[in-house]
């Protein structure tokens, strides 16, 4: 039996978002405590992801799915991601 395929964990965020700092320090100690990577897309060079998002950076995407945005509550993104690695 396979292992579940880790969830894709990408942070959206903006060059100078003061918000974008602190949610990539959440997303790095979560992270990395469970062992997984995690990817950033600057929206500035996707204007489609800059329009949908365009007041909500930094957002979070789990599995593509946004979950978070402004701040990260770091219980609720250990909790989905170890639900996510259970399988």
């Amino acid at each position: 039996m396979s292992s579940p395929t880790p969830p894709a964990v990408t942070l959206l965020t903006r060059p100078g978002c003061h918000l974008c700092e602190a949610a990539r320090a959440s997303v790095d100690r979560v992270t990395s405590a469970l062992g997984l990577g995690w990817a950033e897309v600057d929206v500035d060079g996707d204007p489609e992801l800059a329009r949908r998002h365009a007041e909500e950076i930094p957002v979070l995407l789990v599995d593509g799915v946004p979950r978070d945005f402004w701040q990260i509550d770091e219980r609720r993104l250990t909790r989905l991601l170890r639900e996510r690695l259970a399988g």
